[in-house]
């Protein structure tokens, strides 16, 4: 059994690899920032981490979303939809959470073949 771990630090990975399946952490965007630069701030890192395990987007297999307030879910979804591979859209959940900081607005958690 193989376990990689990418960036690691004392309380997590920001990505784990085991048996081909690339398992990322909640990724969020700019701190304050609009519902669209913070999307595609979380995107371009997911981008980013999955290049580096050697996937990408047309390999997700589970993309799960925390909106701080549903309001939001047509502005994410306007940036989404823009990146998703249409082709290869993963299983997806939306749902509303308070998240670690009042400034963050969305999260995503995204795990991936690789």
């Amino acid at each position: 059994m193989s376990i990689t771990r990418f960036h690691t630090g004392p309380r997590m990975s920001q990505a784990v690899v085991h048996n081909h399946t690339v398992y990322l952490a909640g990724q969020v965007g700019t701190a304050g920032a609009d519902i669209a630069t913070q999307t595609q701030d979380c995107l371009d890192a997911i981008d980013r981490l999955l290049a580096e395990v050697g996937s990408d987007k047309s390999k997700l297999l589970q993309v799960i979303i925390w909106l701080a307030d549903m309001a939001d879910f047509e502005g994410m979804n306007t940036v989404y939809d823009e990146w998703i591979d249409p082709a290869n859209p993963a299983a997806r959940a939306c749902g509303e959470a308070k998240l670690a900081t009042p400034e963050y607005k969305v999260e995503f958690i995204i795990t991936a073949a690789v």
